[in-house]
């Protein structure tokens, strides 16, 4: 006999206390296993796929190893350095950006710049902000995601993380499904499929939507001559998970970095602007539909609340775990409101019960 709904409510609350209580009091701590856990389960289809292939499981793990190796030395020696170098001039730049614009202002619309204006002092203030406070944040939030443990023991144990939980993925998940309570493990696997498609949709494929596209402005912006390209690009890959949002920021920051560079070249002002028209249709028609698919029920908002909601409560850790969470709330959510609208709470007695009077036509004519 199963147990009664107060009961199991009971449980399943403090089981998420409990969660949650962890989350907030060991983050620091956890946050290597966090992210080899996401790795892990970021290229589990991969191991999958090579398993089909013919390989064994361990092949199948180190021959994944030894690419994200050799994929994360390359970055280490030649991405991260470059945009570590972008930054900083990007930062220093700033102000004769911005003196630039506010002479441009000055000789074209010189009313917007009247003596101690609102336009000018911001102008002047925004410059002079970003200048000193530019490589304050950069600095900060680097520190801020690595200072939560040594970053030697950090660079080492993910990988190690990353590869037994791959190793052994397709065991422990046998092994929880086995632990699962006999009166409600139906519901439990649904439910469990659900919020794996939603993550594989969204997690596994807006990641890869992400490093395509950052990867695609990039380059293209390189190539057209753009002085902080690969900055501009991995900021725009970086925020393309929030629908438009991407596409935008980062076309306004190339953009206005292009009339920076070029001012007078329409042609390379233009091309600037084409890769990120280029790369939203791209997007939109070509990469989204085939790696997340139509609609994996996270709302953009949904996920800017939930990012800002368990960063600002549990930190670092809490943004990395925001976006599964948030699926596997959403899972849960539209499955509560189905039951709901399933129930007598909802539908009422009459719903069971035919109306008095619904063959009476009644009435005069």
């Amino acid at each position: 006999m199963a147990l009664p709904i107060r009961q199991q409510a009971r449980y399943w609350g403090i089981a998420a206390a409990v969660f949650f209580a962890l989350l907030w009091g060991i983050g620091n701590v956890i946050l290597p296993f966090v992210v080899g856990g996401a790795i892990a389960y970021f290229l589990d289809p991969v191991a999958d796929r090579l398993e089909r292939a013919g390989l064994s499981r361990t092949a199948a793990t180190s021959v994944i190893s030894v690419i994200a190796a050799m994929v994360f030395v390359l970055a280490a020696l030649l991405v991260v350095p470059m945009l570590v170098r972008q930054l900083g001039q990007l930062v220093n730049a700033a102000p004769t950006i911005f003196g630039n614009l506010h002479q441009f202002l000055n000789d074209h619309f010189p009313g917007l710049l009247d003596e101690g204006g609102v336009v000018r002092d911001t102008l002047n203030s925004l410059g002079r902000t970003i200048q000193a406070r530019g490589g304050e944040l950069a600095t900060g939030l680097l520190s801020s995601a690595l200072s939560v443990i040594n970053a030697l023991v950090f660079i080492v144990v993910v990988p190690v993380v990353a590869f037994y939980l791959l190793l052994d993925w397709d065991h422990m998940i046998s092994r929880i499904d086995g632990w699962l309570p006999l009166d409600h493990r139906a519901v439990i696997r649904r439910l469990a499929r659900e919020i794996d498609a939603v993550l594989a949709g969204f997690v596994r494929g807006q990641v890869s939507v992400c490093l395509i596209l950052g990867t695609f402005y990039a380059v293209a912006l390189i190539l057209a001559g753009l002085q902080f390209g690969l900055i501009v690009g991995a900021i725009a890959g970086l925020v393309t998970f929030i629908p438009y949002v991407g596409a935008i920021i980062g076309g306004v920051l190339a953009v206005g970095l292009a009339l920076y560079q070029f001012w007078g070249d329409w042609l390379a002002i233009a091309i600037v602007a084409g890769i990120f028209v280029l790369g939203q249709f791209l997007e939109g028609n070509v990469i989204t539909p085939r790696l997340v698919g139509k609609s994996v029920g996270l709302h953009p908002v949904w996920l800017l609340f939930a990012l800002s909601a368990f960063g600002t409560i549990f930190g670092f850790v809490g943004m990395l775990v925001a976006v599964p969470v948030a699926a596997a709330l959403g899972v849960v959510a539209r499955f509560g409101v189905a039951q709901y609208l399933d129930s007598r709470l909802y539908r009422g007695l009459e719903a069971a019960e035919p109306e008095v009077g619904d063959n009476d036509t009644g009435g005069d004519d």
